[in-house]
């Protein structure tokens, strides 16, 4: 079996045109069909269903599809840790981060980091929770920020540098904006803006509000924070933020107060996989990230 099999093979899977796919790999048609046929002929299956002019994967052939992208993603790591073993100091660095994190923490890491390696570069992935914790798994990144930081996960280690608080948002029209903060009992009856279901912050939010004796009431949902903040200065209800997300935002509709009775909080932290190393770069960046807050604790 050859990389280039895989290649082509990939590249047909994801456009489902032989024709399409030789064009986006500039070779002959017959290149990459004859390619595929080789492939077909080597695991002694077929791996495409000819639907007219159009290719269409078979079950056996996804199959192959998900073993044949880990494999080029491995091949590409190996090629990216030959390089940075090389040279430890000239690297990349890929890193994954949630939204909440954009504007103050990753930041203010990189920008200290790179007054000590100005020669390393990074390459940000913005997304959602469970995106990061599958980028990680699949071999798509080594680095991501994360809050929550998740526990006892088999193939992910994750390393707690603070825990953040959350923050009660309302819109400058509501009651409660006239309030130096307020007991996360005094919510019971106000209706909520939170993201679904199945999102973490939703669990944080809904968890503290059950540890208080209700349920929130849920009026509203959205996927994005500057949609929820959008709804809230609206009116239509409240909703509870990280501390990262909402004090670097100014709006004249909406206040930010702080919650008690209890503290509403959540872990910040860096999570890595547990089944491999990371390259040198990536080292020198995750002990640098661990050391920051180690200091900030003893201080």
């Amino acid at each position: 079996m050859e990389i280039k099999q895989l290649l082509y093979f990939i590249e047909v899977a994801e456009r489902e045109h032989m024709s399409d796919a030789a064009q986006q790999l500039n070779v002959a048609q017959s290149a990459v069909s004859r390619q595929i046929k080789n492939l077909e002929e080597e695991l002694q299956v077929e791996l495409f269903e000819r639907v007219g002019r159009r290719v269409k994967l078979l079950p056996i052939g996804r199959l192959v599809l998900h073993q044949a992208k880990d494999i080029m993603a491995q091949l590409e790591q190996m090629k990216h840790q030959i390089a940075d073993h090389s040279a430890p100091e000239n690297g990349t660095i890929h890193v994954g981060f949630p939204t909440s994190l954009a504007t103050t923490l990753l930041p203010r890491l990189i920008q200290s980091f790179s007054t000590d390696y100005p020669n390393i570069k990074f390459q940000l992935r913005q997304g959602s929770y469970q995106y990061l914790l599958e980028s990680i798994k699949n071999r798509e990144l080594n680095l991501a920020f994360i809050g929550p930081v998740i526990e006892e996960d088999p193939l992910i280690q994750g390393s707690v540098l603070f825990d953040e608080p959350l923050y009660l948002l309302v819109s400058k029209a509501h009651a409660l904006s006239v309030k130096q903060s307020v007991p996360l009992s005094a919510l019971k009856n106000e209706e909520f803006i939170l993201f679904p279901k199945g999102y973490i912050l939703e669990e944080v939010v809904s968890t503290a509000c059950r540890s208080v004796g209700f349920e929130p009431k849920v009026s509203t949902e959205g996927e994005d924070m500057d949609a929820i903040k959008g709804m809230v200065a609206a009116g239509i209800g409240i909703t509870l933020l990280p501390e990262s997300a909402v004090t670097q935002y100014r709006s004249p509709f909406l206040t930010c107060i702080p919650v008690t009775d209890p503290d509403v909080t959540r872990t910040v932290g860096i999570i890595t996989s547990r089944t491999r190393q990371l390259s040198p770069p990536e080292k020198l960046f995750h002990t640098f990230v661990l050391d920051q807050f180690s200091h900030a604790k003893k201080h």
